[in-house]
């Protein structure tokens, strides 16, 4: 009776740190599918920045339409460019009027403002060092006046944008590092709780791998249980943020949600396989007069 007792509690215990274990690697590949959510996020939030900076193309007084035209041409079959907006000196006049509330054309008998193209780049391009480069390009042709574009903004953004990057790239790498970790000795305690069972097994000549398969498979069960709960989790969040903050949530009807949700599989996966297959060859290649010590 106290032997069945005693092998009773034994696989509750085991039980509860499969359990443990499973909850654990949830938690992580939660934990992470969430950042991995914020930097793509953050990564398209840059983007859209970068893609709204426009650049303006005055063009001289007197140019022609046809050469007016070739301009727009040559702009919208250039590589770097995203959009190309044409604006005639008659709407500028009175886009500026209806600013300042007043008709200055009537005052000054004659309209200053230029043709004009307003450029937005790819946020590939859109960078300081790409958009000198652009901005001497354009200056050399034929028609175009001057190239116009807020500089210090420019700077400005780069800047902050690289610093951001950086931080959050700094941050993910250093939770990775920390939850692959806990991780490591979560499922190493797991195993621990059967290093009995491995010994017997290797002390009567079963195989590395004979040993190491049982093992091998329930780790990948337990690592897609942990998959399906962070995915709920994880999704979870993302409708709670479209709902609460949905100028926050850029991504959640693109496909990047679902390389999030897909990358969160293998890592579940990859690390239950790789961590128990560590934890047991330990124990596989342990002296057994030592196992007790472990």
């Amino acid at each position: 009776m106290a032997k069945a007792d005693n092998n009773q509690s034994l696989r509750r215990k085991v039980r509860n740190s499969y359990i443990i274990s499973t909850i654990s690697i949830a938690l992580v590949l939660f934990l992470l599918g969430s950042v991995g959510y914020l930097i793509f996020n953050a990564v398209r939030a840059t983007d859209l920045m970068k893609e709204n900076f426009a650049i303006h193309l005055m063009l001289r007084d007197g140019t022609s339409d046809e050469r007016i035209a070739e301009i727009g041409r040559q702009l919208s079959e250039h590589e770097a460019v995203k959009e190309v907006k044409f604006t005639s000196k008659e709407v500028a006049a009175e886009n500026f009027a209806a600013q300042i509330g007043d008709d200055f054309t009537e005052f000054l008998e004659f309209n200053p403002l230029p043709d004009s193209y307003e450029v937005r780049l790819h946020a590939d391009y859109s960078n300081k060092d790409y958009v000198k480069t652009f901005e001497k390009e354009v200056s050399s042709w034929d028609g175009v006046e001057e190239v116009v574009y807020q500089k210090a903004v420019m700077e400005q953004i780069g800047d902050n944008i690289n610093k951001f990057n950086l931080v959050l790239l700094l941050f993910g790498g250093a939770l990775l590092v920390i939850a692959l970790i806990l991780l490591n000795n979560t499922i190493r305690l797991t195993i621990y709780s059967k290093r009995y069972l491995i010994n017997t097994m290797k002390l009567v000549g079963a195989s590395q791998w004979f040993i190491t398969k049982p093992f091998l498979l329930r780790s990948l069960l337990h690592g897609l249980y942990a998959w399906i709960i962070a995915a709920a989790m994880f999704l979870a969040l993302v409708a709670g943020l479209g709902e609460g903050l949905p100028e926050v949530t850029l991504l959640a009807e693109s496909r990047p949600i679902y390389f999030v949700l897909g990358g969160m599989l293998v890592l579940g996966l990859l690390i239950s396989a790789l961590f128990t297959v560590f934890a047991v060859n330990k124990f596989v290649r342990m002296n057994s007069t030592k196992i007790n010590l472990y």
